[in-house]
């Protein structure tokens, strides 16, 4: 599955700089300072989103998609009416 955007040379520059510095065993926070940083994030976020997305389609194929929140998918119990009895008194 190939996923992408293009990137711009200043976003380039940027992803350079990070994986150069990781392959010599330091830090990549200096690129935080760079000026294509945020848009590059916004980027990796929406193809991190986009393949999310994409998966979940795959894996249910015509089944409802579960809601999903800020803290992760959201599945709630079925209760129909007449299932009074399932839910206990605990007061």
């Amino acid at each position: 599955m190939r996923i992408s955007n293009s990137f711009s040379e200043g976003e380039i520059q940027v992803l350079d700089f990070i994986l150069s510095t990781m392959l010599r065993g330091g830090s990549p926070a200096m690129a935080t300072r760079n000026k294509d940083f945020a848009s590059l994030c916004r980027k990796v976020v929406s193809m991190k989103q986009r393949v999310a997305e994409t998966h979940r389609k795959a894996v249910l194929g015509a089944r409802k998609a579960p809601d999903v929140s800020s803290v992760g998918e959201i599945d709630a119990v079925d209760v129909s009416e007449g299932d009074d009895e399932l839910i206990e008194d605990v007061g």
